[in-house]
């Protein structure tokens, strides 16, 4: 019988987190230790260092139940260039709590391609998501309370767009009414919580540079509108400040390491089905300061995760990537072929077949829209038959990208070295990379060239409300900014139920709203929900801790 994740995980020699830092020449003077196997970096004194390293980035196809591991395949490939003699380190996002208790699981890896200590991991770490809830929730009462006390800024109280957050699954709190219980518990009024991770706020952390660029940045988000329509923003409610001050051990990047000892940085953590779903600036540029290669992921698929780190992150960081890997497996593409989840295990040439556009048109949009070199990542599994891992190496030939099978969840780096070989190659060729968009381009032309481009979709359609705040953002002067499509991680279109790689539809934007601080519009497209729901069988059932404190149940 195989290990589950946290056994394999509870089994690991872990080393202590400064000799992990001192691999990549951090100072224990630069490390904050929370415990012994992870620190939070002070990067000041790294801040002036050039950047050296190449960027891969792992992406994926369209999600199934069936599974892909991205996240598995990034820890993998960075063990894997570790083993080949290149200095590496991986960057993730951190996991949310909702999803650890809900359906989807953590954000960890899996088998022996994890970062350690897997339980502190996906369990509140260091803190950074509860420092960001407080913040928010910090705006959410400053808010109200200057309501209450007189709202000289005549904040409208139909048009307040500032949510509370929760780090949980809890569809009970999407839409609520507050204020009740009389004139001391504040003016009535309608809200809603999102989760965490959709908070603006993990954006700003996220997109920052440095904590004075963070505090500029929460100054410039819009909260409500006033009831002649201006913007309030933060700043108007002198919220910077107090804000900064919850999150300014919250901006550093986190270090841990994986299995086999790769220093793997883990910080920020938004879903890039509600969000821009990329680890946090800092993260990213500290690790291409000190590394040869460093590894890094995107949520969820090309469409959505790829499409933002390259429209978003890259733009706000001012790099991009020297190589991709589009990880897919052969169940998941059987998956988008018709195939029931019961049945994956069985030869299927034919389903495999007809799965096998969702993949192309990612590799398609990666090599041809986004121009940049790649590869395909097949994470292996048993099941797999010769016939079938032949047919997905015939498709992407035709498409001139070569694949890799990935074992590494099952052997780590050593499953992986074919992988890195051909990454280390990627990274050497010409590497044409180009925006989807112009950011000068109007609103509207930004969603027609993302819904053409990438989703391959006829165009967009906004309905009354989201053409209204169309205008309004445009006259404002928000129109100049990345866009963020709010969008299902199951399709290509705003219908998760259409797999494969649909033709012939059009995608529906139902709002629009300006995340001044973060720097993009967010764009809400079909039935998307900021806030999830958990499972009719919560993970959250089979978790448990015994008397000496050992977690089980968790993956």
């Amino acid at each position: 019988m195989s290990k589950s994740d946290i056994e394999i995980a509870q089994e690991a020699k872990i080393l202590p987190i400064a000799e992990i830092a001192a691999k990549v020449g951090i100072s224990e003077d630069a490390l904050e230790p929370y415990g012994h196997y992870k620190a939070k970096v002070d990067i000041h004194a790294l801040k002036d260092l050039p950047r050296k390293s190449k960027l891969v980035l792992v992406t994926a196809i369209s999600p199934t139940p069936a599974g892909e591991g991205k996240t598995t395949t990034s820890v993998g490939l960075a063990d894997s260039l570790n083993k080949l003699g290149k200095k590496t380190i991986v960057c993730l996002r951190e996991p949310s709590l909702g999803p650890v208790f809900g359906v989807k699981g953590g954000a960890a890896g899996g088998g022996y391609a994890q970062v350690v200590p897997m339980e502190d991991i996906n369990l509140h770490f260091t803190g950074d998501f509860h420092a960001i809830g407080a913040a928010n929730n910090l705006m959410s009462a400053l808010i109200d309370n200057h309501i209450q006390q007189g709202n000289a800024l005549d904040i409208d109280v139909r048009n307040i767009v500032w949510k509370r957050v929760v780090d949980m699954n809890d569809r009970q709190l999407r839409h609520i009414v507050c204020g009740l219980g009389g004139k001391a518990s504040g003016v009535p009024r309608e809200d809603g919580f999102d989760i965490t991770v959709a908070s603006e706020i993990m954006a700003v952390l996220c997109l920052s540079t440095d904590l004075a660029d963070m505090k500029a940045r929460l100054a410039k988000m819009v909260v409500a509108y006033s009831r002649s329509g201006a913007p309030v923003t933060a700043h108007d409610l002198h919220a910077e400040g107090a804000m900064a001050a919850l999150l300014k051990d919250a901006i550093k990047p986190n270090m841990v390491q994986t299995l086999e000892g790769t220093p793997a940085f883990i910080h920020g953590g938004p879903f890039a089905n509600i969000a821009h779903g990329c680890n946090s600036i800092q993260a990213t540029e500290t690790a291409m300061k000190l590394a040869d290669v460093t590894v890094t992921e995107a949520g969820f698929a090309a469409d959505l995760g790829a499409e933002k780190f390259l429209d978003i992150k890259c733009r706000a960081g001012g790099f991009h990537p020297d190589a991709v890997v589009i990880v897919a497996t052969v169940r998941a593409l059987k998956y988008h072929g018709g195939v029931a989840k019961a049945d994956l295990n069985n030869e299927n040439l034919e389903a495999l077949e007809k799965g096998m556009p969702n993949l192309l048109q990612h590799v398609d949009n990666v090599k041809n829209v986004y121009g940049l070199p790649c590869v395909v990542a097949i994470n292996a599994f048993p099941t797999d038959t010769q016939a079938e891992l032949d047919l997905v190496e015939a498709k992407c030939k035709e498409l001139g990208v070569n694949v890799r099978l990935s074992e590494v969840w099952a052997k780590g780096g050593e499953g992986g070295l074919e992988l890195a070989k051909e990454v280390l190659h990627l990274c050497d060729e010409p590497n044409n990379f180009k925006f989807v968009y112009d950011v000068e381009d109007s609103i509207q032309d930004k969603l027609n060239a993302i819904a053409t481009k990438v989703y391959r979709a006829d165009g967009v359609v906004l309905d009354a409300n989201a053409k209204k705040q169309m205008k309004q953002l445009t006259e404002l002067g928000f129109d100049k900014m990345p866009i963020c499509m709010a969008k299902t991680q199951f399709s290509f279109s705003d219908d998760a139920n259409m797999l494969g790689a649909p033709r012939g539809f059009k995608i529906t934007v139902r709002d629009l709203k300006v995340n001044a601080g973060a720097g993009f519009i967010v764009a809400k497209t079909g039935n998307i929900m900021t806030m999830p729901g958990l499972p009719k069988v919560p993970a959250a059932n089979n978790i448990d801790v015994d008397e000496s404190g050992k977690i089980t149940g968790l993956f």
